[in-house]
């Protein structure tokens, strides 16, 4: 395999957050797990991940708000962003994507899903 691309997954749930990381791993990805999202984004900064899952509800600042920050660096603007979060009324999908998601996809996720979100966004990147 060539340089192994990085996955950042942004998620206050452990539970949650291993179990995504064991999906990415599985598919040869190097993982970097953050449980808020406060501290996530001067790592963000300094690592560039290929591409990040993020939860919305966040115990500190809304993912949401990583999101749009991200949008506005220039450095990271270009970096996919894949919300995974439990609150899927249409408006809140809206809201990720207006925010600047690539993609949103709502828990629980699959295995497979999640993973053809992240080859997805990777070949739009």
């Amino acid at each position: 395999m060539d340089s192994q691309k990085t996955v950042m997954i942004i998620e206050d749930e452990p539970d949650a957050a291993e179990m995504f990381a064991e999906m990415m791993r599985v598919n040869g990805f190097r993982v970097l797990k953050m449980f808020s999202s406060a501290p996530a984004i001067p790592i963000i900064t300094q690592e560039k991940p290929d591409v990040i899952l993020l939860d919305i509800m966040m115990p500190d600042i809304s993912g949401l708000e990583v999101l749009r920050y991200m949008r506005r660096e220039p450095g990271l603007s270009t970096i996919p962003v894949i919300v995974v979060s439990a609150k899927s009324m249409p408006s809140d999908i809206k809201i990720g994507l207006e925010a600047g998601a690539s993609m949103y996809l709502t828990k629980p996720v699959g295995f497979l899903d999640l993973k053809q979100a992240v080859e997805k966004v990777l070949l739009k990147a």
